[in-house]
């Protein structure tokens, strides 16, 4: 296996794939020579085929609705996946941040605006489903706090981001500190 600043290249069968990978994918990359797993996207175009990698399903499941988005390309995806982690991405595509995603070389207003409209719903749906499970599954403090946040009229995603930077065993002292958080936003 090679490493670059850009892709890297996977020895398969004897026979080395050039994948161009996120700088997030990156750093889960092992050292050359290590064995490594990376989920895997095709790009076909007429005059090339292209190979993407992608250090979870998330990851490129992110990177399949970006290319979903006119006017954004595989590159300018991969380089907007470079920005951060996949769920602070998705989070920030919820959430209507269109200025996180001008930073991105390749991306201005209109296109960041684009993004958040194009995908918003589907991306705000996928969170919340998995918010509910994961706190069906633990049933601890942090998960009855965010109940009770939503039973206040919060959304699941919104009583998420409140109670980020929180901790505690006791569901009220959860809830009372992400309310404060929410008064002092204000």
């Amino acid at each position: 296996m090679v490493r670059r600043s850009d892709h890297v290249v996977i020895d398969a069968g004897g026979v080395g794939y050039r994948l161009a990978v996120s700088a997030e994918t990156l750093k889960a990359v092992p050292a050359a020579g290590n064995d490594a797993f990376l989920h895997a996207e095709l790009i076909s175009r007429d005059d090339s085929l292209a190979l993407y990698g992608f250090s979870s399903e998330e990851e490129r499941d992110l990177f399949r609705l970006l290319v979903s988005v006119s006017g954004i390309g595989p590159k300018v995806a991969i380089a907007t996946l470079s920005g951060g982690a996949a769920r602070v991405l998705l989070r920030a595509i919820a959430a209507g941040d269109a200025k996180r995603f001008q930073a991105v070389p390749g991306i201005g207003k209109r296109t960041s605006e684009r993004i958040i409209v194009e995908l918003r719903e589907k991306v705000a749906g996928t969170l919340e489903a998995e918010v509910a499970i994961a706190a069906a599954e633990t049933g601890d403090a942090r998960s009855l706090a965010r109940d009770g946040l939503v039973n206040l009229g919060y959304a699941p995603l919104e009583a998420e981001q409140l109670l980020d930077g929180l901790s505690g065993e006791d569901p009220q002292e959860l809830l009372a500190g992400a309310l404060r958080k929410a008064g002092s936003a204000r």
